[in-house]
């Protein structure tokens, strides 16, 4: 009958299309389509019915019916929240006849929800299996919380969602879905952890083992079923293999940063941790089995480290914003130790995402030249066919640098974290680290440019990779840091700084005697034209890259050239210089003395001509 997916795939089309009141209008739809279909709708111009309760006969002989309950269902429970939504907003808050209105819808909400129940428990009748049955109480418990939830009563709302819990973990186990564990993350898990902070229950108990608590075990019925789909789902210490044990429930309880060690009280990031290093386990596994995997497939083992390193993040940040919101100081010991761990979580997380990136660069960092057909293969029977294009091969190291900036900008995310700032050491650690990749990097644009045929500039960049890797050497060729038998990560070993300390010595080596080569090949003509035409001093800004012709220093005899100068508009000596141009001044002072003669002429001129167009008739 799959309840609980039609009910998450509901809720997960509203959330696209809008909010509560939408999915509110939506469920309304879809009851009126379904009665219709289903026979139940009242008609038209009808006398308004009472419509009769669904039985165990009518689900029978048709499906459809458990979705017309749960459709009634999820309208009440979507009233609800709208009106929460709406509400919480205010300044105000939830006032008492709002409360007791969502009260109400959440009640109905539950209604419907346990009629299913109890349809579906006569299994004969209605031919439900199992898991149905299950999935129906599930959601009916859940229902039942958000009521407790909103009522304020705390330890019902625990019980009742506790009972959720443990169904939707043993449904887990059983389907394998993702549904479910959707359903536990929100809002089961958040119900749980609030409405035991409001019991005075403390922090460091984990979620499972409230669910645990305050599970009914007095229902022998409900607990044969749900040890049926998972045995060790109510046990405190599950029947399992030691092996099993020892990936599952190896929890730390410490945490280690630099000098320091602080424990974990928070019981969700000490199990965010244990599953950090399970899944590290399977990746040094999965990375050892094969010698001959893809770059790409190296880097798709590294996924659930990163998530599992996100989440221990997540909680760590989520304890700090708790204790925070209680009013508690940035001083005090909690917080402190929350700040640790939250920065040694931060730079494992980083840490492996550098790996990550190094994993996917190629072998020894990208520092080994390798062509896409190298990396494949099968094409590496093609090489000897045909030679990679140039193109295709400054692709390949435009994607190389990418990633060097991805590790970089890592890198420069490290010094953000707490306390990161105020450890000397660990900044000179960083900058050496730093000065290695970014060795990497120029080698790798350097090899684009000799690909380009420009010798220069790629030895111009050897040179400065030589240089970084150099510094590099110096701090972290006495390093601790250790690779062997680890997938990679930050953790760079003195032989890898050797073997690229090595490796750029001899490209440099290497690429100036390609310089020179092609000094002598460009040509007596090509270097007598290089020679400057224009006098050395007007080339002093200029650093030569041929030969100096001292012979031609300046310009002799010097030309007329024009200079730029201030205009005269600014020049404060106007007033008292005489400038030439400035005799213009003096004649149009005596210019109204010669042009009234001659005014005088063309107005007898004027009156002589008559007609048109001064033709006289």
């Amino acid at each position: 009958m799959e309840i609980t997916s039609f009910v998450v795939s509901g809720r997960d089309r509203a959330k696209l299309y809008g909010d509560y009141a939408t999915y509110r209008t939506q469920l309304s739809n879809r009851i009126h389509n379904l009665r219709q279909k289903l026979g139940v709708a009242t008609k038209p111009r009808a006398k308004y019915t009472s419509k009769p309760l669904i039985t165990s006969e009518n689900i029978k002989s048709n499906h459809e019916f458990v979705h017309l309950l749960l459709l009634t269902a999820e309208r009440a429970w979507a009233n609800a929240m709208s009106m929460r939504e709406i509400h919480s907003t205010e300044q105000k808050g939830i006032t008492g006849s709002t409360r007791s209105h969502i009260i109400s819808r959440l009640h109905k909400s539950t209604i419907y929800a346990n009629h299913l129940f109890q349809i579906l428990k006569d299994q004969a009748a209605t031919g439900a299996q199992d898991e149905d049955v299950l999935e129906a109480r599930a959601y009916a418990a859940a229902l039942s919380g958000a009521k407790a939830f909103e009522k304020q009563s705390w330890e019902a709302c625990v019980s009742s969602y506790s009972e959720a819990r443990i169904i939707y973990s043993a449904l887990v186990t059983a389907k394998r879905s993702d549904v479910f564990k959707d359903l536990l993350s929100d809002p089961v898990d958040l119900s749980i952890r609030y409405g035991a902070y409001q019991l005075r229950m403390p922090r460091t108990v984990a979620i499972p083992t409230i669910a645990r608590k305050f599970f009914p075990k007095g229902d022998l019925e409900l607990v044969k079923q749900v040890e049926k789909l998972d045995p060790d789902v109510l046990n405190d210490r599950p029947t399992k293999t030691q092996t099993e044990t020892s990936d599952n429930e190896a929890i730390p309880k410490t945490i280690a940063w630099r000098s320091r060690k602080v424990d974990l009280e928070d019981a969700a990031i000490a199990a965010a941790l244990g599953a950090v290093d399970s899944a590290v386990k399977k990746l040094t596994e999965s990375l050892g089995s094969s010698d001959n995997l893809l770059p790409n497939d190296k880097a798709a083992a590294y996924d659930d480290v990163l998530i599992s390193s996100q989440d221990a993040v997540d909680a760590t940040k989520h304890a700090i914003d708790e204790l925070v919101s209680e009013g508690v100081g940035q001083g005090d010991k909690r917080i402190q130790s929350l700040q640790i761990t939250r920065t040694a979580v931060s730079y494992k997380m980083i840490s492996w995402r550098i790996g990550r990136n190094r994993v996917l660069v190629g072998e020894r960092d990208g520092a080994v030249f390798e062509s896409s057909l190298s990396n494949n293969p099968k094409k590496k029977s093609l090489k000897s066919l045909k030679e990679e294009s140039t193109g295709k091969k400054l692709a390949h190291l435009r994607e190389k640098a990418v990633l060097y900036d991805a590790i970089l900008q890592s890198l420069e995310s490290i010094k953000e974290l707490p306390g990161v700032a105020a450890d000397a050491a660990f900044l000179d650690e960083l900058e050496a680290k730093r000065g290695y990749f970014s060795a990497l990097k120029c080698l790798t644009i350097a090899r684009s440019h000799a690909l380009l045929s420009n010798p220069k500039n790629a030895l111009a960049l050897l040179t400065r990779a030589s240089e970084k890797c150099n510094v590099a050497h110096k701090y972290l060729s006495s390093s601790t840091d250790t690779s062997n038998g680890t997938p990679p990560n930050l953790s760079i070993s003195p032989s890898e700084v050797q073997f690229l300390k090595d490796l750029l010595e001899g490209e440099v080596q290497r690429h100036r005697a390609l310089v020179e080569l092609f000094n002598l090949n460009s040509g007596p003509d090509q270097a007598q034209e290089n020679v400057a035409t224009r006098p050395l001093v007007e080339q002093l800004h200029e650093y030569p890259s041929k030969v100096v012709n001292l012979s031609n220093l300046v310009t002799y005899p010097p030309k007329l050239e024009p200079v730029p100068v201030k205009p005269l508009f600014f020049d404060a000596a106007w007033n008292y210089i005489e400038y030439p141009g400035r005799e213009v001044e003096k004649l149009t002072e005596n210019i109204p003395e010669v042009v009234a003669p001659l005014n005088k002429r063309v107005e007898q001129t004027a009156q002589q001509k008559k007609g048109w167009f001064g033709f006289g008739r």
